[in-house]
């Protein structure tokens, strides 16, 4: 029995445990559980050594340019500082590192959402192809009431109760309705997706075998 013949026994008993599930929480499904990940977890520290921390570190610490070093010496003053936040004391210090944490990642998400996301769609929907002026009115229309559908600007009204006016709430209702619809087709379509992997899967296993 070669490597290779192993590695499909033990990956087919490893889809079987997870398949369990089915038939609810149970021993097998979590040990499966936990070889995945910590699987994933080990190849995820060695990527990241050998991809990301050893070309940093040729790159800044072991460069030749001072202005190099001093930018590598930022991230391990950034953790350091994190290390205080396990004192009582003196938490307050780690704070720096947390936030500039948290503004880069907010700057990145943000930057990532714009390029990648909004400015595309906004585009595509802002174009309309000879002979498809009516999808392109529907889809137009299908943004604009999703994205008022999320605005929660109202007036108040005699009864000292928020309330939006009616195109606003009519657009809402609509804007839901687009939502639904879509959430629905992704659900449909990552089910639909799942046991196509699944299958294909268990075929694979089975002509292995």
């Amino acid at each position: 029995m070669t490597m290779e013949d192993v590695g499909l026994i033990v990956g087919f008993i490893l889809t079987l445990m997870v398949f369990s599930y089915l038939l609810g929480d149970n021993v097998l499904y979590r040990l499966a559980v936990y070889v995945f990940v910590g699987l994933v977890a080990g190849y995820v520290s060695i990527v990241t050594v050998e991809s990301v921390l050893i070309p940093w570190f040729d790159a800044t610490l072991n460069a030749d340019e001072p202005l190099r070093v001093g930018f590598g010496l930022l991230p391990l003053v950034f953790g350091l500082l994190l290390l205080f936040k396990s004192s009582q004391r003196l938490g307050f210090v780690g704070n720096v590192g947390i936030a500039f944490l948290i503004g880069i990642g907010a700057a990145v998400a943000i930057a990532g959402a714009l390029t990648g996301t909004l400015i595309p769609i906004t585009a595509e929907t802002a174009t309309i192809e000879t002979g498809a002026e009516l999808e392109g009115l529907l889809i137009f229309f299908g943004v604009a009431a999703s994205l008022i559908y999320f605005q929660y600007i109202a007036r108040t009204d005699a009864e000292g109760k928020p309330r939006r006016v009616l195109p606003v709430r009519l657009m809402s209702v609509v804007g839901e309705a687009v939502i639904v619809v879509t959430l629905g087709a992704v659900y449909a379509a990552a089910i639909i997706t799942s046991l196509t992997i699944f299958s294909e899967r268990i075929g694979f296993l089975l002509g292995g075998l």
